[in-house]
């Protein structure tokens, strides 16, 4: 656990440079400070914030230089503050290193960071000084006794050794699970660069317009904009950029598109064409290898092709056009084939593949744990298969589905929302959803949650099911218990038991459990190697994706369970990263992007989130929606994308929360 020597974070001044290391208190925010790669001890850590020091011998002119130097970098140049003050205390910080200028030098560099705090219009501006500026507040002795020795060696003092590593963030960055740019690519909405806004989010992933559609938008539970009224409408950006340019991948991604591609005999096989396994194809094609997709079903998308609905996401004219781009980079499907059906792994060894990547999802659904419940009952079928049979069967292939007239759903996040209002679009008259707990411990998407309710779907919380209804084979109903809040847990969440005598029936002609989804392992058998965890899921490297078996790497929803598009295409990402280290250099090399990401991560809490400038309120621009009363009779597309005049106004409510931190090492 590192010692903090000294430093100032928000405010809050650390001063224990009069005692011995044994002698400074241990900090759990700083239990992840000790080492930043394996033997590189971390010497000082800078932010926005402010600054620690952990080691005696290091240079506060130095990494004041770097952190500045990194800062000026960023600078967009639209506000004179951060465009020429960063610049100018580069010069200040270089000339002070250089034993050219003296003490009095300060005086100018803290007059500097007052000025571009407190005039900057951005949040890379408005934190771009702040560390210095408690330099100088705080530990202005130590600033002037180095001065003095760099003016005495000429410049030439041995400082000791050291060297910097710098990351730009922002907070919705940090919370994106694959870390697109979203004030960059905003940027350049502002700027009417709408090819170019797409192509900050290609460079992460191909399913944009997908993501536009479908995201959890975890960028948006972290934008500060939310302290002064809504979070941007990042997500519906998103949308309106990749809708707006999406013929502009059909001229990008072309095998011409690839600058240098590896040997042939290193290719790569990726098992699983959902949100996994077509990103990590993505980047691999992009980094020049030979890669072949594998996929069990007839179309590719995995879980977004036969999970989600099409009124929420349009299969032809989306999903599958995004896919496409695999095979535009000269990647090759192969459709119906299933691992441990039609072929095995060490048959894919046998092929020459020199990597796989098992990116299978995990599609099978879970029940209820009832009395009553069988698979085989008539009326009775998991969610997941429910959509399938919906979006695959009877969409894609018109074969009939009959439903009946009532239908209880039960669970409480997005498949279960995609179940009750796809019910609706099938003919069903009366839906019904059960949810044991309260509306708003409910996980689905808070959209989801209120466009079911104007659909019309009946909501039972605090309900929970106990039995199902069953005769001759088919269901006939199912009975419930009301359930009653208890005291909150160490986590503050409420458990939830039945109350006593509260037992009811619902009458129904279909039951669909949607509680959650799990791994179907009959793709696996013991000659794989691979091993599974307590929870039934692959057990694979959290930061490589790496197997048991050598060459084999595993993410997605079948390592992390059941997640979200966009994890699991981050998931993809890191797989491509991953095999390619370890086909160019026999391992998986150290990322500091991760280090830094963890670093932040470990001090949240010393790191809060806060908007201390003055905000104009401007409310977010809402998409327009079909009529709840229309929309509910068929499978159309619900959200429009908004106009081209809007999504400047949405882009331009973006505070730009560019975060610089930098990181002192010994090497």
């Amino acid at each position: 656990m590192a010692k903090v020597i000294y430093g100032v974070w928000k405010g809050q001044v650390y001063d224990n440079r009069d005692k011995q290391l044994f002698e400074i208190e241990d900090s759990p925010d700083f239990a992840e400070f000790d080492e930043f790669d394996p033997g590189n001890p971390i010497k000082a850590f800078m932010g926005g914030k402010g600054f620690f020091v952990f080691a005696k011998d290091v240079s506060l002119l130095d990494i004041a230089l770097c952190y500045t130097r990194r800062t000026a970098h960023e600078s967009c140049g639209k506000c004179t503050p951060c465009r020429m003050g960063t610049r100018i205390l580069e010069d200040r910080l270089e000339s002070l290193i250089a034993g050219e200028a003296g003490p009095e030098t300060l005086d100018e560099i803290g007059e500097l960071t007052d000025h571009i705090t407190s005039t900057s219009l951005c949040g890379l501006g408005q934190t771009a000084a702040v560390a210095l500026g408690e330099m100088l507040t705080h530990f202005r002795d130590e600033l002037e006794r180095e001065i003095e020795l760099q003016r005495a060696s000429g410049g030439a003092r041995d400082r000791g050794q050291q060297s910097c590593s710098t990351y730009v963030t922002a907070p919705c960055i940090e919370e994106c699970p694959s870390k697109v740019d979203v004030p960059r690519y905003i940027d350049y909405i502002k700027d009417g660069k709408f090819t170019h806004s797409v192509g900050v989010v290609l460079q992460k992933y191909p399913m944009a317009a997908t993501c536009g559609r479908v995201c959890v938008r975890f960028c948006e539970m972290a934008c500060r904009r939310t302290q002064v009224d809504e979070a941007v409408g990042i997500k519906v950006l998103k949308r309106f950029v990749a809708d707006k340019e999406k013929y502009v991948t059909d001229r990008w991604f072309t095998p011409d598109l690839i600058a240098e591609r590896k040997p042939a005999e290193l290719k790569v096989a990726v098992i699983g064409s959902g949100p996994a396994g077509i990103s990590a194809a993505y980047h691999l094609l992009l980094k020049g290898y030979p890669v072949e997709v594998f996929e069990s079903m007839t179309e590719p998308g995995g879980m977004a092709a036969v999970g989600i609905p099409e009124y929420r996401l349009p299969k032809e004219d989306v999903l599958r056009k995004e896919v496409s781009i695999i095979e535009s980079l000269g990647g090759r499907i192969h459709y119906n084939q299933r691992l441990g059906q039609h072929f095995t792994l060490d048959d894919l060894r046998d092929r020459g593949f020199k990597a796989i990547f098992l990116g299978v999802g995990a599609h099978k659904g879970k029940g209820l744990g009832i009395p009553g419940e069988e698979r085989s009952v008539a009326g009775y079928v998991t969610g997941v298969k429910f959509l399938l049979f919906i979006n695959h069967y009877h969409i894609n292939m018109g074969l009939p589905m009959e439903l009946g007239e009532r239908m209880v759903v039960v669970g409480g996040g997005n498949v279960a929302m995609d179940c009750v209002r796809s019910a609706l679009r099938m003919g069903v008259k009366d839906v019904h959803l059960v949810y044991r707990r309260t509306r708003e411990s409910m996980p689905a998407d808070l959209e989801e949650i209120e466009a079911a309710e104007k659909e019309g779907v009946h909501f039972h919380y605090l309900t929970h099911p106990t039995r199902l209804v069953t005769e001759d084979g088919k269901v006939q109903g199912i009975e419930l218990v009301e359930m009653e809040q208890g005291e909150p847990d160490a986590s503050g969440r409420r458990s939830v038991r039945p109350r006593e005598g509260s037992e009811f029936m619902l009458d129904c002609d279909f039951v669909i459990p949607a509680i959650g989804q799990a791994v179907d392992h009959s793709f696996l058998s013991p000659e794989d190697s691979i091993e599974l965890n307590r929870w039934g899921l692959i057990k694979a490297d959290e930061t490589s994706l790496v197997t048991d078996r050598p060459g084999v790497f595993a993410g997605g929803d079948a390592v992390t369970g059941p997640a979200t598009l966009i994890q699991a295409m981050a998931q993809g990402e890191r797989a491509a990263r991953s095999i390619d280290d370890y086909l160019t250099y026999g391992r998986v090399r150290f990322d500091k992007n991760d280090r830094f990401s963890q670093l932040l991560r470990s001090i949240r809490m010393l790191n809060p989130e806060y908007v201390d400038k003055p905000v104009k309120h401007i409310y977010r621009i809402k998409a327009q929606e079909l009529d709840p009363e229309e929309r509910k009779r068929i499978f159309e597309e619900v959200e429009k994308p908004i106009r081209v005049e809007e999504a400047y106004t949405e882009a331009n409510r973006c505070m730009r929360c560019y975060r610089v931190y930098s990181v002192t090492t010994e090497k």
